[in-house]
C-alpha cells in the first residue's frame, strides 16, 4: 500500500453560521501532484490553510506528513513548504537577500545554507537575477523565487496556493516543469488552481464547490465521468440563491457556484 502524505476525514471549517468547508475527505500519496480545482470562493484556500496548520479545523481529522494538524500545527509547519496565492516575498530585498532571510527563518546556516542556496539558484534558474530586487522582477520570475524560498529546507511536502495567478502561459509551463521535477524527486505537491489546463499536470484531482468535494480521480477519469453528461452555465447576479433554487431540479447530478454564475452537471440523458 502506498505511503500517504495527507489523510483527511470529514474536515469541516465554520466561520460563524457560514460553512466554508463541509465534510471533505481525501488522501494524497507520497510523491504525487494533487490538484484542488474550483472557482474562487469554493473553499480551496481554506482547506490548504487548515492543512498547513494556519487555521484550526472546526471538526474532522487531518494528518499531514504523519502529523495531526489540529494537535501539532507547529510540527506540521516544520515539515512542509508553503507558497501563498499572493507574493510572499520582500519586494525591497534582492533575490539573494530573500533566500538568506528565509534560510534563517528555517534555521539554515553555514555550509548547509550555502548548499541549499546553490541548489535553488541552479534548480529554479535564478542565477541571472540573484542580485536584483524582487519588486523589479516579472511575475513568473517572482513565483520561481517564492518556490525556491518554500523549498530551501527540503520539505517532504509543499503546498502551492494558486501559484500561477497573474503569470503568462509560457511562464506557467516553465513553473509546472519545476513542479514535475519535484514530484519525480519524491516531494509531494498539493496545489490549488482554477485553470483547467493546469489540472492536466496533476496525478489526481479533487473538484470542490461551495465547500464540498464534488468529484475526485485522475484527470482522465474525471473527463470520462462527464463525457456523457451535459454541462450548463447559468449566469446570474445572485449565484447563491440560484444554487439553492436549482438544487432540487430533476435530472441534476451536481451544481456549484463558479465565478459569477452556477455550473450544472446533468445526469446521463437528462438533456434529451
Amino acid at each position: 500500500m502506498a505511503e500517504l502524505a495527507i489523510r483527511v476525514r470529514d474536515l469541516v471549517r465554520r466561520f460563524g453560521d457560514f460553512v466554508a468547508v463541509d465534510h471533505v475527505s481525501f488522501e494524497v500519496e507520497r510523491g504525487a501532484i494533487y490538484g484542488f480545482l474550483g472557482a474562487n470562493g469554493a473553499g480551496k484556500s481554506t482547506v490548504i490553510r487548515m492543512l498547513c496548520g494556519l487555521l484550526r479545523p472546526s471538526s474532522g481529522e487531518a494528518e499531514v506528513a504523519r502529523v495531526d494538524v489540529a494537535r501539532h500545527p507547529e510540527e506540521v509547519k516544520r515539515r512542509i513548504g508553503y507558497m501563498s496565492q499572493r507574493f510572499s516575498l520582500y519586494g525591497e530585498l534582492t533575490v539573494d537577500e530573500n533566500l538568506k532571510c528565509f534560510g534563517a527563518l528555517y534555521g539554515l546556516s553555514g555550509a548547509r545554507f550555502r548548499d541549499r542556496r546553490a541548489w535553488a539558484l541552479e534548480t529554479v534558474h535564478l542565477g541571472d537575477v540573484v542580485g536584483r530586487t524582487v519588486a523589479e522582477l516579472a511575475g513568473g520570475v517572482r513565483q520561481r523565487v517564492a518556490l525556491a524560498c518554500a523549498l530551501l529546507h527540503e520539505p517532504e511536502l509543499v503546498f502551492l496556493d494558486e501559484p500561477t495567478g497573474g503569470v503568462d502561459p509560457l511562464m506557467r509551463r516553465t513553473f509546472y516543469g519545476l513542479v514535475d521535477a519535484l514530484s519525480v524527486s519524491g516531494v509531494t505537491v498539493f496545489l490549488t488552481t482554477h485553470f483547467l489546463d493546469e489540472a492536466e499536470y496533476c496525478h489526481r484531482l479533487a473538484l470542490i464547490g461551495a465547500g464540498r468535494l464534488l468529484a475526485e480521480g485522475t484527470p482522465t477519469e474525471l473527463k470520462a465521468r462527464l463525457a456523457d453528461r451535459a454541462l450548463l452555465e447559468v449566469r446570474t447576479a445572485a449565484p447563491g440563491p440560484a444554487l439553492t433554487a436549482l438544487s432540487g431540479v430533476p435530472g441534476l447530478a451536481e451544481a456549484s457556484v463558479f465565478g459569477a454564475g452556477v455550473h450544472l452537471v446533468l445526469e446521463p440523458g437528462a438533456d434529451e
